[in-house]
């Protein structure tokens, strides 16, 4: 059994929820870019959701779910001080980040939850971060000071204009590729782009043109988690 640490909404419409988790196991092999596989009861169903933090002293995990199914939305009902059945990981492969100077990651709706660890570690190694968050609109906004300490700099951005720049992630990223050239400043070594697929893929066609190795993150559908099936 795991015990939940602490429990907190991240945006006014209350769909995202952190989790801190106490795993001791988990927490000191856990890397940004894995992921657990955890379930409610021993009846449940086991479902992945991305590493988001972790303590390795306090030895616990930070996990940041969306209520979209039937699983995810029970476990929003689950308050501190409870009990969840299995915490299985870290599972899956930590993102490479050795070689890299200059970064920008780009997230996208609940996808931020998952670049956040990512963008952090990367400029706790002394990595250059431009961290671009795109949402719908203002209600769904996460994690904003967090992005902005992750990085060396932060834009949001709302497809409707409720909250930061009105736009799209692709637009900005176009944005700061242009102006790495037009300034002489050095180019991203890489793009790391995480949320809808549609997103990632037009992110994709826009640094194509510029030879930029573009990282996506895609859920499939998965049964153990270890890639045996």
């Amino acid at each position: 059994m795991f015990k939940v640490v602490t429990k907190r909404f991240l945006n006014e419409a209350k769909t995202i929820c952190l989790f801190e988790i106490e795993a001791p196991l988990v927490a000191r092999h856990a890397q940004a870019g894995q992921f657990v596989i955890f379930r409610l009861d021993e009846q449940g169903e086991r479902t992945p959701v991305s590493v988001a933090g972790y303590d390795r002293e306090k030895g616990t995990v930070t996990v940041m779910v969306q209520a979209a199914g039937r699983t995810t939305k029970m476990l929003h009902t689950v308050e501190e001080g409870d009990y969840i059945s299995d915490f299985v990981g870290p599972l899956g492969k930590a993102t490479e980040m050795d070689g890299l100077k200059k970064v920008c990651v780009v997230g996208g709706g609940v996808g931020c939850a998952i670049a956040y660890p990512i963008a952090k570690e990367m400029h706790e190694k002394g990595i250059d971060v431009t961290f671009i968050a795109g949402f719908r609109s203002k209600d769904i906004v996460i994690l904003e000071d967090e992005m902005k300490a992750a990085s060396n700099k932060s834009i949001i951005c709302t497809d409707d204009g409720s909250y930061g720049i009105k736009g799209f992630t692709t637009a900005l990223l176009q944005q700061e590729i242009d102006a790495n050239i037009a300034e002489g400043r050095p180019q991203f070594d890489r793009v790391i782009a995480i949320g809808p697929d549609i997103m990632m893929k037009f992110l994709a066609e826009v640094t194509r043109p510029y030879g930029i190795k573009t990282i996506i993150s895609l859920d499939p559908i998965m049964v153990d988690g270890t890639g045996m099936c």
